[in-house]
């Protein structure tokens, strides 16, 4: 995996978290968690994939790092 590939990896990762966060502060979300005691599932699905881009960006930076 080259470095550009995993810088926006990075950046696409913390994108991701950024909007999750939003979301889960939202009234529709604070309104199912009342409902149901969980987010929604668009709410899970930015955070667990920001967090997955940005764990692969930093995986790609250290492994290319060792070369």
């Amino acid at each position: 995996m080259t470095r550009a590939i995993s810088f926006a990896l990075i950046v696409g990762g913390v994108v991701l978290l950024y909007f999750g966060g939003q979301s889960f502060h939202s009234f529709s979300n604070d309104v199912s968690r009342v409902f149901t005691g969980a987010p929604t599932n668009k709410t899970i699905f930015l955070i667990a994939g920001g967090v997955v881009a940005t764990l692969a960006g930093l995986t790609g930076l250290i492994v290319s790092g060792r070369r």
